[in-house]
């Protein structure tokens, strides 16, 4: 691992996290691999490829601004692969309700670097649930 990949993976991950405060469908596409796979919080179970519209929907499906923090970046590179783990913050206020939410998960990303450039392969967003029976997400946890 260089430093220098060290610190572009981070940019690249705070670049991420800009482009989701800002609404950026494109932004984050161009992030991605043409064949990157991702489990993310919003159905279905799984996403193959970045599909720009449906990013554009899922932004307007809330009113007023996203926040979107990442926290406790980790990042470990070896060669031209390399991924991170994070815990992130998403708050926002969807259309037709009156209350923002607040929402932390886990993400690890996946990266590989062509032509001295970093892109994301994989993406796995998770929130861990209650098994008390309930089998609730655990939307209250916090760091």
């Amino acid at each position: 691992m260089t430093e220098q990949d060290d610190k572009r993976i981070s940019e690249l991950m705070a670049a991420r996290a800009k482009a989701m405060t800002e609404r950026d469908a494109e932004a984050l596409a161009a992030q991605f691999v043409a064949d990157v796979v991702a489990y993310t919080l919003a159905p279905p179970l799984v996403h193959h490829g970045e599909d720009v519209e449906a990013r554009k929907a899922w932004f307007a499906g809330f009113d007023g601004p996203i926040e979107y923090e990442i926290r406790d970046l980790e990042v470990t590179v070896g060669g031209d692969v390399a991924y991170s783990h994070s815990l992130n913050r998403l708050s926002t206020t969807p259309k037709g309700l009156p209350q923002p939410f607040e929402l932390w998960f886990r993400s690890t990303v996946c990266f590989r670097k062509a032509d001295d450039e970093w892109q994301i392969t994989h993406v796995h967003d998770s929130t861990p649930f209650y098994m008390d029976g309930s089998m609730s997400a655990a939307l209250d946890l916090k760091p």
